[in-house]
Order: C-alpha cells, then structure tokens, then sequence
C-alpha cells in the first residue's frame, strides 16, 4: 500500500508542475534515446556480417596475421601497426591449410590499393584484391556477365565491381575492355553482380574493387604474396571447432611456436571489422552519456526544488508517523517515475532516429532485449543516482522547523 501511495503522490506532484517535469523529462529521453540509436545501428552491423556467415551455413573460418588486441588503447590509434608490417601467412600456409581433413577450401586475399586507368577515365585509390579461382566457393559473391578468374586465365585478366564498371568505363557491360594498373594493362573478362554492402567480412567493398589473379598481385610485390586473409570453407563433415582447432595446432607448428595469427570463427567474425567504426561508436556512446549525465543533473535539479517547495508536507508527514525511509522511498518514487518516463519517450525516439538515419545507410538497425535492457538500466540509474541526494536531503529536515515553512 506505501509503494501504491508513493506511485499516486509521485504523479500528483509531477503533474502540478507539468512544464518543469516535461522539460526535465525530455533531458533524460536526449541522453537515452541518443545511446539507444547508436546500439541499435552498431548491432544493425553486427547483424549484416552475421548474415553473411549464416549463409555460408556456420561453415566459415577466417585466418589473419597478428593476434587480435584487447588493448582498450588501440581503437584510440588512427593507423595501427599491422599496416607497417609484413603479413606472416604465407602460401605454404593457404596449401598445407587445403590439405586438413574437412576443408572444402582455402583462399588467400591480398589486397592492393592503386590507381586504374581507362581510356576514358582514371579511378584513384582502388582495392584491388589478389586472389585464386577458389575465392567463389568460399564467399557468395556471383558473376552476373562474363566469368571468373580459373586457371586457364593468364595473370593479365581481371573481374571487377558493378559500380566500378560504371566508374572506370562509363558502363555496366564493359567485358574485353581493358585498363592499366601500375604500368600493367587487364582485360576485364568478368562482372561481379551488385552486393551495395561495402561492410563485410573481407573488408572489402566488391562493388568498387578489381579483382586479379594470385600471380598477378605478387608480381606487384616483387614474386612475394602479402596476404592478409586467408577464408577457410569445411566441407561439413567435421564440426567447424575441430576445424578452426586443427589449423590453429599446423599453423602453430610451421610458424615454429609463433602464434603470429588468429583463427576465428561464427559469431566472432561477426564483430565490427574496422576499429575505426568502433572507435567512432565509443566515442559518440560517450557523448550521448554526456547528455544523459546532463540530463541526471535535470533530475537533481527538479527534486531538489520540489524538497524546497514542500518542506511543510514533509514535517507534517514526519510529524505522523512517517519515518525517514519513507521519505527517501517517497521522493526517489517521483525521481524514477521521471526517470523511467524519460527513458521510455528515449527508446522510440531512439528507434525512429535509428530507423530514419539508415535511410542513408546500407544496412538496418537492429533492436534487441540487449538495447531494451539498456534502456530501462540508465533510466533507473539515472533516477536513483541523481535522485538519491534530494530523497536524503529532504529525510534530513527537522520535523520542527519543516512545520514553521509555510512555503
């Protein structure tokens, strides 16, 4: 009856005072709507590379050079230090890798940025991606004119991206013609179909990249291969830990004991691949907090006004019974009702913001129990944090001298 009496006097009191609990309201709905966005479209890429491992049938493995870091100081760093080292997987690795029993297929990807050169135009600072006829069995890309790379190609041909097509010869259908890429010329003999997700696995946007063979890119690198992936398809035989297991234990042993690498595999490949956007994310979940700490001293600032304008009610129910915790319950039942209505006014104007941002986007918001959660967590936190001092503050006043205000 207290806790249904303490919900009904919250109610009546934010009420009287409609602009002020509005106003305040709204500063905690700001800060909670602004984190709920941010999650939302952070899961919402999460949720595309997902999708692309779900299609593969959880039968992908990816090997990288370099272990991955937990140092909470390396998304802080704009260039890390792999892109100053050489790359430790080898083709002696993608071979022996090939050979594990339940592996369907191994495929190295080596990326190189360079300009490409038509007879019409000029594209700078292009991915171009160095790999073997393979790379369709392990990824879902298709060829919608022409073919892909196989080995009766020679190393002067080169499949390329739908918007790179358009791009680099004013078409979408420019099979046999053909461009230079550092003083060597291509002839494009293949167009990959339109994928318009630049965010992936690969960490390649194929809709603008160029693709070659193996040979062709080590010869860029004078005859050596710098690969920086290596995709890895079982054949469903064995279950993709042992997989992930066993090139773990042979690439351990040809690195003689250097764990130079990692190997992952289902929902880890699912996790953002650019520490840039993670980095970006952090910060601006930061930022949103800053509102919402803005918006907590809103809170405080209500509460304690509301402690000062009815100092002779809390007499006169101290003066009948009422102990201090009552009073403390009572004024924090009116911090969290403000609290909780700012977060839940937060969360749809979290999911209109979400929704209305990834029109110009490529990929969807996604909205879990994790960002329902989240929600509701800060609301109360913020309800009790902020109005914690006033409820104390207000159980505090002497019952004399609370009964002399009359104001």
């Amino acid at each position: 009856m207290i806790f249904f009496d303490h919900i009904e006097n919250a109610y009546r009191s934010l009420r009287s005072n409609r602009a002020r609990s509005v106003l305040t309201t709204l500063g905690i709905a700001i800060g909670v709507g602004s984190v709920v966005a941010i999650l939302a479209l952070t899961a919402g890429v999460n949720r595309v590379i997902e999708s692309q491992v779900e299609a593969l049938d959880g039968n992908l493995a990816i090997v990288r050079p370099g272990l991955e870091t937990r140092d909470p100081n390396a998304v802080t760093s704009p260039v890390t230090q792999k892109t100053f080292s050489t790359s430790t997987l080898t083709e002696n690795d993608v071979t022996a890798i090939e050979k594990l029993p339940g592996v369907a297929a191994a495929v190295p990807i080596m990326t190189i940025d360079s300009t490409l050169k038509s007879n019409k135009t000029t594209v700078k600072n292009n991915v171009v991606v160095a790999t073997t006829p393979s790379f369709t069995e392990v990824t879902k890309l298709t060829v919608r004119d022409g073919q892909f790379l196989d080995s009766a190609t020679d190393q002067d041909t080169a499949v390329i991206g739908a918007q790179l097509a358009i791009d680099l010869f004013g078409t979408d259908r420019p099979i046999g013609q053909t461009f230079t890429m550092r003083g060597e010329r291509f002839t494009v003999i293949g167009i990959l179909n339109e994928t318009k997700n630049p965010i992936n696995y690969n960490n390649v946007d194929f809709d603008r990249a160029a693709l070659v063979s193996l040979e062709a890119g080590k010869a860029f690198h004078q005859g050596r291969a710098q690969i920086q992936q290596i995709n890895i398809r079982s054949d469903g035989s064995t279950s993709m830990a042992a997989v992930t297991d066993s090139v773990r234990k042979l690439l351990y042993q040809t690195h003689l004991g250097e764990e130079d690498f990692s190997v992952i595999s289902g929902a880890d490949i699912a996790k953002p691949t650019s520490r840039l956007f993670v980095g970006l994310a952090q910060v601006m979940i930061a930022i949103a907090a800053i509102s919402l700490f803005v918006g907590g001293i809103g809170v405080m600032n209500i509460m304690l006004v509301g402690v000062a304008e009815r100092t002779r009610e809390i007499g006169i129910r101290k003066a009948v019974g009422a102990s201090n915790a009552n009073i403390v319950s009572q004024f924090l039942s009116e911090s969290l009702m403000i609290s909780l209505l700012g977060g839940a006014l937060g969360y749809f104007l979290g999911y209109v913001g979400a929704f209305v941002i990834s029109t110009f986007l490529f990929f969807a918001p996604q909205f879990n129990w994790y960002t329902v959660a989240a929600a509701f967590a800060m609301s109360v936190g913020t309800g009790i944090v902020f109005g914690l001092y006033p409820a104390i503050r207000a159980a505090r006043k002497d019952t004399i001298e609370s009964l002399r205000q009359y104001h």
